[in-house]
């Protein structure tokens, strides 16, 4: 388990030291994006609305604080400064952070920014090298752009949802109502990038326009090939993989899961070797890819009822042994203890001043010289308005206590 510590003066060097961001978001798609880019590095101002904040702290098991462990994840590295956009002069003082910005993040409904005046246009006149990065269900523009979406709805549209679940079932949330979130979260990092990278050369800002379904959609491998071309329709599998055997998860004696996955007549003979079944390599009828999709069913029990004779930990080590993808299908506890979570540091223990040491998913993307590191969990609100609000805009203390009395922050 990583432990994480230091200050941004101590740090070692990060990819993106020196690069603003501010983030006017709220719940998972537009905050993962930021939290990506705070990781490495870059400086996050998080925008949240006066006194309630982003409707995210409030959702998920709440910590002592009152505030969801999901969003001291999610919100990692970031300072918190609060602005009511819809007030004039809370609008101002965002454009005047823009100005000062990088990067600008939002995934509001489209159209939400212009009819508060920080749109687009907005952003542009007052920094042509501004980058916005632009998140909502359905993209900027097309005839459903105005609809309301989230996680959710994203899945289904993109085409996820229906592939999920037992075949004789209803569809099933594939793992995570969210994957649409944090898919798009991820795109969103990487096209920021993209935009950055293109600045170097025309030295101008430009929109990232993330619609939540496509993410999902470009996860769909050949579906929309075949379909045209043959006018299969894909259908639900269960664990199955549709187009490979065996490739699923199966029942242990010890009464746990381990998945299986044979993709090629190589992998299946080396499979075959393990079960103590190499005749089966050799039978024609299970010899090729083609002929064991012929026998799936009696392949699916065959293999079950050989996976379900030994323990998860033995059927783990005679694949292993046999170099074939096998895996245990882990519930969270067990994640806890595994040496390779821990070797890895893939759980990091970030000690926070609030609450103790608290344990969440670690940096994903690994550089070797500029690390990405969690620094602190998700800010209390407002946290660092003095900071940004007079250190970066000039505003004196009593400034900010008017604007205070004026609910505009």
């Amino acid at each position: 388990m990583a432990d994480t510590s230091g200050t941004k003066s101590s740090r070692p060097a990060r990819a993106l030291d020196g690069i603003t961001v501010v983030e006017v978001s709220t719940f998972v798609a537009g905050p993962f994006c930021g939290s990506l880019l705070a990781e490495q590095g870059a400086d996050v101002i998080k925008i949240e609305l006066p006194k309630t904040g982003d409707p995210f702290r409030r959702v998920g098991h709440l910590s002592s604080l009152g505030v969801s462990f999901a969003f001291l994840s999610e919100q990692r590295n970031k300072k918190s400064v609060t602005l009511d956009l819809r007030k004039p002069k809370g609008a101002a003082l965002f454009l005047a952070l823009v100005e000062q910005a990088d990067v600008v993040i939002e995934n509001f409904q489209v159209g939400t920014l212009e009819k508060w005046g920080v749109g687009w246009d907005a952003i542009q006149r007052r920094n042509p090298r501004a980058i916005l990065a632009r998140i909502s269900g359905f993209g900027q523009d097309g005839p459903y752009r105005h609809r309301a979406s989230i996680g959710r709805i994203a899945n289904g549209f993109g085409g996820i949802s229906f592939l999920t679940g037992e075949p004789d079932r209803s569809p099933a949330n594939p793992g995570s109502p969210m994957l649409a979130d944090y898919t798009s979260g991820i795109n969103a990092a990487l096209g920021i990038m993209f935009a950055l990278r293109a600045r170097e050369a025309t030295g101008r800002g430009q929109v990232v326009d993330i619609g939540m379904y496509e993410t999902i959609f470009r996860l769909t491998d050949e579906m929309a090939a075949v379909y045209e071309q043959t006018g299969k329709v894909r259908m639900r599998h269960g664990a199955a993989a549709p187009h490979a055997i065996p490739h699923n998860h199966y029942r242990t004696k010890d009464d746990r899961w381990i998945g299986v996955a044979c993709t090629s007549d190589k992998l299946w003979t080396r499979f075959a070797q393990a079960m103590d079944r190499a005749d089966l390599a050799r039978d024609p009828g299970y010899a090729t890819y083609a002929t064991r999709l012929d026998r799936r069913e009696t392949l699916e029990q065959i293999v079950s009822e050989w996976v379900a004779r030994h323990t998860r930990d033995e059927v783990l080590a005679a694949c292993v042994k046999a170099d074939v993808p096998c895996g245990p299908i882990f519930g969270i506890d067990e994640i806890f203890e595994d040496p390779q979570y821990a070797a890895r540091g893939t759980l990091a223990r970030v000690d926070d001043d609030r609450l103790g040491p608290v344990t969440v998913p670690n940096v994903v993307i690994r550089l070797s010289d500029t690390p990405g590191h969690v620094d602190t969990l998700g800010p209390n609100l407002g946290a660092h308005n003095e900071e940004i609000l007079c250190g970066r805009l000039g505003l004196s203390p009593a400034e900010l206590r008017e604007l205070s009395d004026r609910e505009v922050i």
